[in-house]
């Protein structure tokens, strides 16, 4: 419920302290907001919130989602889980109650205090894609029993419960559903395909490609994703989603490869191995509704997305 007494809006951002979850928090403080941040620090890290230890409008609070949170907020991103394969199948049980927990305690939240509340879904739902583009309408190709099945399948889960508290309470939700976005602050041994690219040709290790590498991937850079973000969570009560946010660019793995080893100037050499189990050939969204509904596109091009990111990467290796 908005406060009457001061109109700035305050906002929870559950795995805040994350890569995504950082930059949203530098934005909505730009924005003149409070900012809630809870993360557990199972995969995000204080040093993302550094730069923030003085900030008067901002708040850290170690909390695991799958426990209840009882504050006071007017709007609510819910973005707690681990999101690279490597982390995500860890501890396979906790991710899947990160996803479904996190959901119905964060949605509960949001119904006692009548706060708008924003899912960060994933391009994961779509699995193994058979429909390309992909457009919201898609219902997917997800193994519901697969390593990869405890993060695609619980997200899934958790745009039935957002839709089902919409339905049935009237709550007023947001669905995005994220593509590969890259950018500063990323986890430097997450396992996904820029940061594992940037970080070997950095240190002239071979570049893993997996399969022939001409399996494709559109890469958002983290702003434009965050500009998504924050113009979804703007829109009208009856705009729900959920939209893709994403860009509809399309790489080839070789072509990323390449493109890093360039700016990179390594001499690493691509190596090849067997592709991992349910791992897409191809993914690239349809964003007619985020350009309708949103106003909202990507603005930066893989390159210089690129540079930005290598750019950090260096700076961690000191």
């Amino acid at each position: 419920m908005r406060r009457i007494y001061d109109q700035r809006k305050r906002v929870l951002v559950t795995g805040g302290a994350g890569f995504l979850g950082s930059h949203l928090i530098d934005r909505l403080l730009d924005k003149g907001h409070d900012v809630l941040c809870v993360d557990n620090f199972f995969t995000g890290t204080k040093r993302n919130l550094d730069h923030l230890h003085n900030a008067s409008r901002f708040e850290l609070m170690r909390h695991d989602v799958t426990f209840p949170l009882f504050v006071e907020v007017d709007e609510i991103y819910n973005l707690a889980c681990p999101a690279s394969p490597i982390h995500y199948q860890h501890d396979p049980v906790q991710t899947t109650k990160t996803s479904i927990h996190g959901a119905i305690n964060m949605l509960g939240l949001a119904k006692r205090v009548r706060a708008r509340i924003f899912q960060a879904s994933t391009s994961e739902v779509y699995g193994d894609p058979v429909v390309h583009p992909q457009v919201e309408s898609y219902w997917g190709n997800v193994n519901p029993i697969g390593i990869r099945s405890c993060y695609d399948e619980g997200k899934r889960a958790a745009e039935t419960l957002f839709f089902d508290y919409h339905r049935q309470h009237g709550l007023d939700i947001k669905v995005a559903r994220i593509f590969n976005t890259y950018g500063p602050r990323m986890h430097p041994n997450d396992g996904r395909v820029v940061s594992s690219f940037i970080m070997q040709a950095l240190r002239g290790d071979d570049i893993t490609i997996f399969g022939d590498g001409r399996q494709t991937r559109s890469f958002c850079y983290v702003d434009d994703l965050i500009d998504g973000f924050i113009r979804l969570m703007d829109t009208p009560e009856g705009v729900t989603g959920p939209i893709n946010l994403g860009n509809p660019v399309e790489f080839t793995m070789l072509e990323l490869a390449e493109e890093i080893l360039k700016q990179t100037g390594s001499r690493s050499k691509l190596v090849f191995k067997p592709l991992p189990q349910d791992d897409p050939m191809q993914r690239r969204p349809d964003i007619t509704q985020a350009r309708e509904k949103l106003g909202w596109e990507p603005a930066v091009p893989l390159r210089d997305g690129l540079a930005r990111t290598i750019d950090y990467f260096r700076g961690l290796q000191g």
